[in-house]
């Protein structure tokens, strides 16, 4: 006869659903839809609008010039742009800004993504030549007028511009077309959509449109295989740093 045991009677617990509170990160499903982004996309003309505004008022008062002025203009619409979607996911989902959509820091992928952006910045600047990428003036050369708007154009670039993108493109809009039409078609649209958005910047050259779409995907990727945002944005962090180095070596400044 088998011998008693307690335990045996007590049912085995069943594995419980991750709280709404604490989604899973690792390459969720997003819980926001199609209406939230055309909401959040809605209040990107209007923000830039605003900022313009905000910066001709102030113009008077400000240091530095138009291009100093430009940059501050883009620090407010990017303020607005990113309390929007904020309130959108943290007021009416209830859920954490920053894990849903994506900012983990698995160390690994966080420390490889940071040491592969410049190799990915040179591999793109040997694509160019291949594509033989036409010479123009770059939108940024207003920037070297003086050495406040140079910080602060850098800060644009290495930090604020990785972090808002990588957000907006590879945190919020990736995830809805990977839940639609899976993950290579995600990756390739949203790295030709941040090629578009980014082509006007370059006199529509379509060199420049392939040049940063490939960037765009090769950004996806990693947000995919890591199931990291900040992965994605410190490749693009030190991608932008490597050229705005080499940009500042050829113009000799410092």
């Amino acid at each position: 006869m088998t011998p008693y045991d307690p335990e045996s009677t007590v049912p085995s617990p069943e594995p419980q659903a991750p709280s709404p509170q604490q989604p899973e990160t690792r390459n969720q499903k997003p819980f926001w839809t199609y209406l939230d982004l055309a909401f959040f996309t809605s209040l990107l003309l209007p923000s830039l609008f605003l900022a313009a505004l905000i910066v001709k008022v102030m113009s008077p008062v400000l240091p530095f010039g138009s291009p100093f002025q430009a940059l501050l203009g883009q620090l407010i619409a990017y303020a607005f742009i990113f309390a929007s979607l904020y309130f959108l996911i943290h007021l009416r989902y209830g859920q954490p800004f920053w894990r849903s959509l994506g900012w983990t820091f698995p160390l690994a992928a966080v420390t490889a993504s940071f040491f592969a952006g410049p190799l990915l910045a040179i591999s793109v600047g040997l694509l160019g030549n291949v594509l033989r990428t036409p010479e123009i003036p770059l939108p940024f050369q207003d920037v070297l007028q003086n050495r406040p708007t140079v910080v602060m154009f850098a800060i644009f670039v290495v930090i604020l511009g990785p972090l808002c993108e990588e957000l907006a493109f590879r945190g919020f809009l990736m995830p809805l077309l990977v839940r639609s039409f899976g993950p290579a078609t995600g990756i390739i649209a949203t790295g030709l959509l941040f090629g578009s958005l980014h082509a006007p910047e370059y006199g529509w050259h379509w060199q420049q449109a392939v040049l940063i779409s490939v960037a765009g995907m090769v950004f996806g990727w990693v947000r995919l295989r890591t199931g990291s945002t900040a992965a994605a944005a410190f490749m693009h962090s030190t991608y932008n740093l490597t050229q705005l180095a080499a940009f500042l070596a050829q113009n000799r400044t410092v």
